[in-house]
């Protein structure tokens, strides 16, 4: 690339910088799969970058030293005589010009920094680089798919995933990082599975830049938190021996042997049990609980366990062609349908979107992807959250004819409009990218004399607070889902149903269709669904969600308060 070619190339990329920072660019690069790709590219610039600055090196050092050479040559022949050889008056010449241009040129060639391009093109892209945000959210997202999937950490380091292409391996030093990145938001348990894994790797020989002590340091200590004295005492024994003047280790070895005799005594033993000698893997120790009702289960159809897909209720499952009662615009070509499950009724439609249609679709919303955000029920206000990963943009029907032709198909085979309904929104999954289990509907103040059983009305009372979510929308509540699938995924990605065990997986070109609400104007519960962890692979799609009002002929109200 030319000097000129340059400077017009970084002139661009500083006023494409100034307009993207006059934006507002947020981070949080990692929630977006889509938008990571511009990072590969943006890498790959600056190995190029890299590498001319690397030649450019070379060149001024080879220049340094064949004049070094040259001169190496001469100083020997003229310092063994130099009266004779200054006899020369051609030499007296060139010595003089030596010593009055060429050094002065060679002075100049040292002092050139070639760097200054390649500092210039890094300093451009540096504010488009993950931050420390980014690298937390990600590093969280591989425990959130180790929790998920029931991978162990060895699984991850030696990039054995289900689906992948290319190899990845993580090294001590990633271990460790993860391990520390969980250690400093007091997730002893996540802390533990990674150092171990560091120190597995390091035991059989692998190079690291931070030291076995370290690596000690951290884990006894987050094994202690887990309530583990007998191997904390094992694993401080091994850091004093390996490091006697650590400051904290001995302090902490005394502490840790005056609990396991307080403890000793107060169950009546004076012997030690010796320490469990067998590895630390995942469950050793017990995963904490937290906020969500149905983790265990939301998890299980994650990884296809527990669907409760019998053959009773698949012999109840049909497919048939949709043409949308008589609409002209399917009479000629019906939808394909599929029934996913029976009750309540969630139907797949095939062929529902072309590839040159997802294409489009994709092309139009990435660059406005921003962080998908969800109502807190305290406040109403829209706020990002560590349950729902993920980047979305809002796509009208004006905007181009190919997502009003999509509009209209929609509205075709479901039979209902899209006058009320909410914009296409298209939604790009990140790393470990997911949406836990919640609501498409507001929830209205509960009423006692709704039938819902033990378990639902638990989840219930958890997640009821959002009467008036859409109040602003002047459209009543979200009657219905429509789900487009715009890509295949590897592994992970499932849409699941933790109220009655279904799991229906992303197909590309294909959408799936349920009703949140039931006649009545109640909410279904047993919809509540989740957007399972993107384990290997990009997931895309693209919701459509319709309101009550505009439906009243379309899906007339029922009589009776549920049904």
């Amino acid at each position: 690339m030319g000097t000129s070619l340059r400077k017009m190339h970084f002139l661009a990329v500083s006023i494409w910088t100034v307009c993207c920072l006059c934006c507002g660019v947020q981070a949080e690069i990692f929630s977006s799969i889509g938008q990571m790709t511009d990072l590969i590219f943006t890498e790959r610039e600056l190995v190029q970058s890299l590498k001319e600055y690397i030649q450019a090196e070379e060149s001024k050092l080879a220049a340094v030293k064949n004049w070094a050479n040259k001169l190496d040559m001469l100083t020997r022949t003229s310092t063994s005589d130099p009266e004779g050889f200054l006899a020369h008056p051609v030499n007296a010449y060139k010595l003089v010009k030596r010593l009055n241009t060429e050094w002065s040129e060679l002075e100049s060639l040292v002092l050139h920094d070639p760097s200054d391009g390649f500092i210039s093109n890094i300093s451009v892209h540096r504010q488009y680089f993950p931050d420390e945000e980014d690298e937390k959210g990600a590093a969280k997202a591989l425990m959130r798919l180790q929790d998920t999937y029931h991978l162990d950490s060895e699984s991850f380091s030696k990039g054995k995933l289900p689906g992948v292409r290319y190899n990845a391996f993580l090294t001590v030093d990633d271990c460790f990082d993860m391990g520390k990145t969980a250690y400093n938001e007091n997730d002893y348990y996540h802390s533990v599975l990674w150092m171990q894994q560091a120190l597995r790797q390091m035991d059989a020989g692998e190079e690291s830049k931070i030291s076995k002590a370290e690596v000690l340091d951290y884990l006894s200590y987050s094994v202690y938190q887990m309530g583990d004295l007998r191997r904390a005492i094992e694993l401080t024994r091994r850091l004093v021996f390996i490091d006697p003047s650590h400051q904290r280790a001995g302090g902490n070895l005394r502490y840790f042997e005056q609990l396991l005799s307080k403890e000793l005594m107060e169950r009546g033993r004076d012997n030690q049990e010796p320490a469990d000698e067998k590895p630390i893997q995942l469950g050793t120790y017990e995963r904490p609980k937290d906020y969500l009702p149905e983790r265990e289960i939301y998890e299980s159809l994650c990884r296809g366990e527990g669907v409760k897909l019998t053959p009773q209720r698949l012999s109840r499952l049909f497919c048939r062609y949709q043409d949308g009662n008589r609409n002209p615009r399917l009479l000629l070509k019906p939808m394909k349908e599929e029934d996913e499950w029976d009750n309540p009724h969630i139907v797949r439609y095939l062929e529902a979107l072309s590839d040159e249609e997802i294409e489009k679709i994709k092309e139009l919303a990435k660059p406005r992807l921003a962080r998908a955000t969800v109502r807190d029920p305290k406040t109403g206000v829209l706020t990002t959250a560590h349950y729902r990963v993920s980047k979305s943009a809002w796509l009208e029907g004006e905007e181009d004819p190919v997502i009003a032709r999509v509009n209209q198909r929609i509205e075709d085979v479901t039979g209902l409009s899209v006058d009320t309904a909410e914009l296409l929104q298209v939604a790009n999954y990140g790393v470990g990218g997911q949406y836990e289990p919640h609501y498409d509907f507001s929830r209205r103040p509960f009423d006692s004399n709704l039938k819902v059983d033990g378990n639902r009305l638990a989840t219930y009372l958890n997640y009821r607070d959002e009467p008036e979510a859409f109040k602003s929308l002047g459209t009543g509540n979200r009657v219905a889902t429509y789900l487009n699938y715009m890509s295949d995924v590897e592994a992970g990605g499932a849409t699941v149903f933790p109220d009655f065990g279904a799991a229906i997986k992303p197909i590309k070109g294909t959408a799936v269709f349920w009703y949140n609400l039931f006649r009545s104007g109640e909410g279904d519960y047993r919809t509540r669904h989740a957007a399972c962890p993107v384990l290997v692979g990009s997931k895309w799609v693209s919701n459509k969600w319709f309101h009550e009002r505009g439906q009243e002929f379309r899906r007339p109200c029922g009589l009776t308060e549920v049904d």
